[in-house]
C-alpha cells in the first residue's frame, strides 16, 4: 500500500449532514439523532462517546450504511448513501468500509486466515499478498493463521477481526466497542493496532466507546448527548476525557 503519510490531511472519509434518525412514532417516538453534522477526516482516529441512548451507535450505523437515516445525508468516500440501491449499498459496504465488532463475529468453522480473507472471497477477489502479510504481521497472528476461533484467545480473535477489516483496504473502518469483551492487556493490543493502522498505514478509524482509556488512543473524541454533538476534544488523554464526561453528565441528567 503506497500511502504518502507526509501529505497533508485533506477531505473527509465520511460525513453526516443534518442527520436525523427517528424510531417509533407519536407517543413512542425517539429521536436518536437530531440534525447531526460532522466530518470524519481521512487518516484520523476518531472516538465517539456519550451516555447510553446518546445516539453514538446510531450515528455509526447510519454512516456505515447499516441503518437508514430519517432525513439528512450520510456520505462515504464522496458518495451519498441515500441515493444508492440495495445492491450498490452492499458493494459499497464490501469495498469501502471495514467493520470491527465487540463480539468479534468470526466464523467458527473457518481458520484465522480464512476469516481474515472472507470479505474478499465473498467478493470473488484475492488478497494482495504483500498487504495481507503486512496486516497479519502487524496484528501478530502469523503463527495462528491455521487456528480456528475456538483455538484462539479473545484478544487474538479480535486482532483477526481487525485484520479482516483492513485486508480489503477500505476507505474507513468502523469499530463498535472493539475492546468491550477483552481484558485490559488484550484490549491494549487491539487499540495499539488500530492506532498503528492510522499512523503507519494511513487508515481512517471511527470507534464507538464508553471507555476513556480506549478513547485516549484517538486523535479526536466527539461527545454526543440526546442525539446531538455537544463537545469535542483534540489530542485527548484519559484525564481530559474524564473531565469532558463529567461536564456532560449534568447536561444529560
Amino acid at each position: 500500500m503506497t500511502t504518502d503519510l507526509s501529505a497533508p490531511l485533506t477531505g473527509a472519509a465520511a460525513s453526516a449532514r443534518d442527520l436525523v434518525k427517528i424510531y417509533g412514532k407519536d407517543e413512542t417516538e425517539v429521536r436518536a439523532l437530531d440534525r447531526v453534522t460532522i466530518d470524519l477526516h481521512v487518516r484520523e482516529f476518531t472516538a465517539i462517546m456519550g451516555p447510553s441512548g446518546s445516539g453514538k451507535s446510531t450515528l455509526m450505523h447510519c454512516l456505515a450504511a447499516l441503518d437508514t437515516p430519517t432525513s439528512g445525508e450520510a456520505i462515504v468516500g464522496g458518495t451519498t448513501l441515500g441515493g444508492l440501491k440495495d445492491k450498490e449499498l452492499t458493494t459499497l459496504r464490501r469495498e469501502q468500509i471495514g467493520f470491527v465488532f465487540q463480539a468479534f463475529n468470526l466464523v467458527p468453522t473457518l481458520t484465522a486466515e480464512e476469516n481474515i480473507t472472507l470479505p474478499l472471497a465473498l467478493a470473488g477477489r484475492k488478497p494482495d499478498p504483500e498487504w495481507f502479510d503486512l496486516v497479519v504481521d502487524a496484528v501478530g497472528l502469523r503463527d495462528r493463521l491455521t487456528h480456528k476461533p475456538s483455538e484462539m484467545s479473545g484478544g487474538q480473535q479480535q486482532r483477526a477481526a481487525c485484520a479482516r477489516a483492513l485486508v480489503s483496504k477500505p476507505s474507513i473502518v468502523f469499530a463498535d466497542e472493539p475492546t468491550g469483551n477483552l481484558d485490559s492487556t488484550s484490549g491494549a493490543e487491539v487499540l495499539g493496532f488500530l492506532r498503528r493502522s492510522v499512523d503507519e498505514f494511513g487508515q481512517t478509524i471511527v470507534m464507538v466507546s464508553h471507555d476513556p482509556v480506549a478513547a485516549s488512543y484517538a486523535d479526536r473524541v466527539v461527545f454526543l448527548a440526546d442525539g446531538k454533538i455537544v463537545d469535542e476534544l483534540r489530542n485527548p488523554d484519559r484525564d481530559s476525557i474524564l473531565d469532558a464526561m463529567a461536564r456532560l453528565t449534568p447536561a444529560v441528567g
